[in-house]
């Protein structure tokens, strides 16, 4: 059986459902890191440059590196993109795409060297900055985030103020930080009030029903409920099964998916070229997966991606409106989201500086943008953007 679901209406409907507005409050959270994996260590695979594109109109290659901050999915797929049109080429880099994982930590890897780039969220790229690592945002690819908190529907639980009392699964490793702020503005202390369940990186714990509501992304676990059969009937959980808390639309939105690197590799002009050519490539590729859905979960799956088709296809759904519309330009940083990213970071404790203009730069990216609109292809906001309409797969396959 195949059930549709228009990601366009089910997801603008959770905040409707949720409907609770919260008070500011003050956020007491921990940020956990994971181990620093090397990228000669053997975590995660590397997949190196592809040759769509004829380089030879470059006087010579230049070799970099980027590490993700998770496995192969859409989430990443403009950089894949980049790599299999031939878009890196094109700007006369060979670029190795390197994995991440649980115990790969990009910023990490990003700030001993061994690697050029990294993308990892704003908050856990400052908590490693504040270690003494001189790491610099120079563009922010995802202008919006994506965290839910889901529970059952016939838990009682409605809005944040509900799970007082309640078993509240988290990720960890800084993907708590939104979550904890919009409890405490709801007032409720995660410490003392809840019962704080370490998760997987998947929905199992909320399927068995051993916590009450559980972490998720727009874009990946909400996708995997979904997804599922219910035993009881054997068709798929509907989104009427779940209540889905929007923790963005309760005022808590922190900036994520965002591209690193070390201020001191930048002092050097000739790395600042480099930068400006990776990024043009790169918004390419996010824009390629923007006008061809089908075509660049194509280019995913080939990079040896764990999840099936139609589970990479709902994610680059998703994530394609996390990034467009781009109003300043695709990769641009929004200073006022900075800012409220930073705030919730502070205010919460995982921060002990509030980092700005420091911390990241806009003129590569700025750049990157004014080079592409010269060259006439390329459209960088994406102001007509429109999501497409995802068909649910059993098992995202």
């Amino acid at each position: 059986m195949r059930a549709t679901h228009r990601t366009g209406t089910t997801l603008d409907s959770l905040a409707r459902r949720t409907g609770t507005r919260l008070a500011a409050g003050a956020v007491v959270g921990t940020f956990l890191l994971a181990g620093c994996g090397d990228m000669s260590s053997g975590g995660g695979s590397a997949s190196g440059s592809g040759s769509a594109a004829d380089s030879d109109h470059c006087e010579s290659v230049t070799e970099v590196r980027v590490v993700l901050q998770w496995v192969a999915q859409a989430q990443f797929a403009g950089y894949y993109a980049a790599q299999d049109q031939g878009l890196y080429a094109e700007q006369c880099l060979k670029v190795t795409i390197q994995e991440g994982g649980v115990n790969i930590v990009p910023q990490q890897v990003l700030s001993a060297g061994n690697a050029e780039f990294a993308v990892t969220h704003v908050t856990k790229t400052m908590a490693t900055r504040e270690q003494g690592a001189d790491l610099v945002n120079i563009g922010q690819v995802f202008q919006r985030g994506a965290y839910l908190q889901v529970a059952w529907a016939d838990s009682g639980i409605e809005t944040l103020a509900d799970l007082k009392g309640k078993r509240v699964g988290s990720w960890g490793y800084g993907n708590e930080l939104a979550l904890y702020a919009a409890m405490n503005g709801a007032g409720v202390n995660p410490a003392k009030d809840t019962e704080i369940i370490q998760q997987p990186f998947d929905m199992s714990l909320l399927l068995k029903r051993e916590v009450d509501a559980a972490q998720a992304k727009t874009y990946n676990e909400y996708a995997q409920l979904l997804e599922s059969t219910n035993p009881e009937t054997g068709e798929l959980y509907q989104p009427e099964d779940f209540v889905a808390i929007n923790i963005q639309d309760e005022g808590y939105e922190v900036l994520e998916d965002g591209i690193y690197a070390r201020g001191d590799w930048l002092e050097d002009e000739a790395n600042q070229d480099i930068a400006v050519q990776f990024l043009k490539a790169t918004y390419q590729g996010w824009e390629h997966c923007r006008d061809d859905l089908e075509g660049c979960v194509d280019i995913v799956l080939k990079n040896g991606s764990a999840l099936g088709r139609g589970h990479q296809t709902w994610m680059l759904n998703e994530v394609n409106k996390l990034i467009w519309p781009s109003p300043d330009g695709v990769g641009m940083m929004n200073a006022d989201a900075w800012e409220k990213t930073i705030d919730i970071s502070y205010d919460g404790g995982v921060l002990t500086e509030r980092h700005g203009e420091e911390a990241y730069r806009t003129d590569l990216s700025q750049r990157a943008n004014d080079e592409l609109a010269a060259e006439g292809d390329s459209d960088l906001t994406g102001e007509s953007f429109e999501a497409e309409d995802v068909t649910v797969t059993p098992g995202g396959n």
